[in-house]
């Protein structure tokens, strides 16, 4: 064992010792200046958000743009090109509204969340109860039954405010409540609320689940506090039906030497049915697909197979990401790692990573040649909802981390379109998923587990 260690230790410091410096200095800055000045993948981003729109799973968009990108990914001269079949939950928004009837009359914007149930013909209305978290709701208990409750709890961070969005419903049906609300998860509006997936426990009954923009659902805060009734029409068409057929979209640089070893890049195609989806995920997908075409078009030939996967339902399911773990279940062992960009297409600042000790100095020796770009942190943390189930195979994994200070703006609202995205900061991810896909893909010797 003892023996076993110092091998890996003498391995790691003979590839991080200036080595990785010395041998790819000269080409990262190659793809730097290709992928900086290069054109195709931002115009081929705003094709995909301007023709196809918004990509839900089991929607005509979303397979109209897989199609779509399966032949240019041939004409590319990308090899293995292929759509993985994946069944897939279907949910349809329909028509919806809410309507504020007490103490005035006002038309309010707001968006079911994916998976809800839909109200009874002609709506659901009820007073409403706000409550500023769980533990509120649980003081108000006597005042929900017959009626509607409203979280309206400011966004500290997404993975603490999101539960609100995914849990609330089965929580407010628990005592009684008919249907209910959420102040949009994100940190910032000018009136736009935000859906996402959410959830409902088997013990108790399904009831409607909507997000309001945060201007209204404070305002509604404000209202309740000083003591006015508040009561508001709810109405939602939106069912589930029958699962779909989607498919997973891969493509591949082939590795010379070790092709059977493969390292992953990729993003999830689906989106939410608002907006573009340009910034999720649409960027991340085109962003590692035209990472593969830069790699390409400089005639640089890696050791090992570079692939673009770009997972479908992500969003409200993560099927694709399950699918492609379980086809390549027996193959695992020979996914070196697996790099994600779904937290949007600002300007880069370096990857979050998981995996081994000795693949962490090693993917820090690497991100120094992203410096020319300002891409050059590591830090932990590299898991993310498409390659997770990989992780949890053994398989090391990257995250692309941007200037995320805008991006839960535009998360899954109708304001995630083209027009938010910056050339320049779009290149620069698009150029650090090249350098590190390709020098980790062209080492002597596999990244530690």
């Amino acid at each position: 064992m003892f023996k076993r260690l110092m091998s890996v230790i003498v391995s790691v410091t003979c590839i991080t010792a200036g080595s990785i410096q010395d041998k790819y200095g000269f080409t990262a800055d190659g793809i730097i200046d290709k992928a900086v000045a290069d054109s195709t993948g931002y115009n081929r981003l705003a094709y995909i958000c301007d023709s196809f729109g918004p990509r839900l799973s089991g929607s005509r968009n979303l397979e109209k743009a897989i199609t779509w990108i399966l032949r240019e990914m041939k004409k590319d001269g990308l090899t293995g090109v292929e759509g993985q079949r994946v069944r897939v939950p279907t949910w349809i928004r329909g028509e919806e509204a809410a309507t504020l009837l007490q103490p005035f009359k006002k038309n309010m914007a707001m968006l079911g969340l994916g998976g809800s149930v839909g109200t009874n013909r002609g709506g659901i209305t009820g007073e409403v109860i706000v409550v500023n978290d769980f533990e509120d709701l649980e003081r108000k208990s006597k005042l929900i039954k017959g009626n509607i409750v409203l979280y309206n709890v400011p966004f500290s961070s997404y993975g603490e405010t999101v539960k609100y969005r995914y849990e609330g419903a089965s929580s407010a049906a628990r005592h009684g409540a008919v249907a209910s609300l959420i102040r949009s998860v994100g940190p910032w509006s000018m009136n736009t609320p935000h859906t996402g997936v959410m959830s409902y426990d088997e013990d108790v009954p399904k009831i409607p689940h909507a997000a309001l923009t945060m201007e209204d659902a404070m305002m509604l805060g404000r209202l309740y506090k000083r003591g006015v009734q508040v009561s508001l029409r709810l109405e939602m068409n939106a069912r589930t039906v029958t699962d779909r057929v989607s498919r997973n979209v891969i493509g591949e640089v082939k590795g010379y030497k070790y092709p059977d070893e493969v390292v992953v890049v990729g993003g999830h195609i689906d989106s939410w049915d608002v907006g573009q989806g340009a910034h999720d995920d649409a960027g991340g997908c085109v962003a590692a697909w035209q990472a593969l075409n830069i790699i390409n078009q400089l005639d640089l030939r890696p050791k090992r197979t570079i692939r673009c996967v770009l997972w479908t339902n992500e969003e409200n399911g993560s099927r694709g990401s399950k699918a492609y773990r379980d086809m390549q279940l027996k193959y695992l062992e020979k996914h070196i790692l697996a790099i994600e960009s779904d937290g949007g297409v600002f300007a880069p600042e370096g990857f979050g990573f998981t995996g081994s000790a000795e693949g962490k100095m090693i993917v820090q020796e690497i991100s120094k040649l992203l410096k020319p770009i300002s891409a050059d942190k590591i830090t932990n943390g590299g898991r993310a909802a498409d390659v997770s189930p990989l992780n949890d195979e053994g398989v090391p994994v990257m995250s692309l981390k941007v200037d995320g200070s805008k991006y839960f703006w535009y998360h899954h609202t109708n304001a995630d379109t083209f027009d938010k995205v910056d050339f320049s900061e779009f290149n620069r991810c698009v150029a650090a998923m090249a350098v590190m896909a390709y020098v980790v893909a062209d080492l002597d010797r596999p990244l530690p587990r």
